[in-house]
C-alpha cells in the first residue's frame, strides 16, 4: 500500500485519529504511550520524520509535534478507516426529520440542511443546479478551534456564500466514490486549510442536488461517511419514488 511500511502506516493512523480527537500536534511522546508494538520513541521519531519528507504529515509552528497533511486525511478515509454502521435508530431518525417535507422541495432541502447541521455539527448545505442554496448551523463552527481564527471563519463564511464557487468545489473532485472530501488546503487559500467538505450529489427525477457538510477536517469520518451515503439514498428513493 503506497509504498509504506505497515508500522508506518499505524503510525500515520494513530496521528491521524489523535488529531481528530484533539485538535493538536501529535508528538511521539503521544504515540509512544499508544504504539503497543516495543517500538522505541526515537523509532517513532525517524518514522514520523519520513513520513513528514514523504508529505504525509507537517511540522507545528508552535510545537515539536506533527500534523497530517490533506494526503494523509485522504489515505485514511479512503483506506485506513473502518466505517461504522448505521443504527436502526439513526436511519429511522434522520428520516423523520425530513419525511413530513417531502412534498415541498424547497422545505425538504431546508430540513435536509438543517438535519445533516445537527447530525455532524458543523454547516449543512444543500444546493440545486439553478444554485439555490440552503444552509444551516453556523453556530457550530464556535466550537470548533480552526474557527476562533477570524480569518479562517471570514473566508469560510464568504466561500459559502459564492454560489458559482461552492458549485466548482462540488464538480473538483468527481470520481467513482459516492461520496467525496475536498481539503481546504486543496483549493488555493491559506486560510481555508483547517477546513474540508464532505459531499455528495443527488440524482433525482426533479433534477440534481448536492449535500455537503462543511467543518473542521477534523469530522468523525466514519460516522459522517456513511451519513451522508444515508442521505444521498433517502432524498434519491423519496423523491424519484
Amino acid at each position: 500500500m503506497i509504498g509504506l511500511t505497515a508500522r508506518q502506516i499505524q503510525i500515520l493512523k494513530l496521528i491521524v485519529e489523535e488529531y481528530i480527537q484533539t485538535a493538536l500536534p501529535v508528538g511521539s511522546e503521544n504515540l509512544d504511550k499508544k504504539f503497543n508494538r516495543g517500538v522505541s520513541p526515537a523509532t517513532i521519531r525517524n518514522e514520523m520524520v519520513y513520513l513528514t519528507k514523504q508529505g504525509y504529515l507537517t511540522k507545528s509552528h508552535s510545537s515539536s509535534g506533527r500534523l497530517p497533511t490533506a494526503m494523509a486525511l485522504k489515505l485514511y478515509v479512503n483506506e485506513l478507516m473502518k466505517e461504522r454502521e448505521l443504527s436502526v435508530t439513526d436511519e429511522v431518525s434522520a428520516k423523520e426529520k425530513v419525511w413530513e417535507n417531502r412534498h415541498n422541495i424547497n422545505e425538504l432541502m431546508s430540513a435536509v440542511a438543517r438535519a445533516l447541521a445537527q447530525r455532524t455539527h458543523a454547516i449543512g448545505l444543500v444546493m440545486s443546479e439553478d444554485f439555490r442554496i440552503q444552509h444551516s448551523g453556523y453556530a457550530n463552527l464556535l466550537n470548533m478551534p480552526e474557527f476562533y481564527d477570524i480569518r479562517v471563519m471570514r473566508d469560510v463564511l464568504n466561500l459559502i456564500e459564492e454560489e458559482r464557487t461552492l458549485n466548482e468545489i462540488f464538480r473538483f473532485g468527481n470520481n467513482e466514490n459516492p461520496v467525496r472530501i475536498i481539503y481546504g488546503g486543496e483549493l488555493g487559500n491559506k486560510n481555508l486549510e483547517p477546513i474540508s467538505f464532505v459531499y455528495t450529489d443527488v440524482h433525482t427525477a426533479v433534477g440534481k442536488f448536492y449535500l455537503a457538510v462543511l467543518g473542521s477536517s477534523r469530522f468523525d469520518y466514519p460516522y459522517v461517511v456513511p451519513m451522508m451515503r444515508y442521505f444521498k439514498k433517502l432524498l434519491e428513493e423519496m423523491i424519484s419514488g
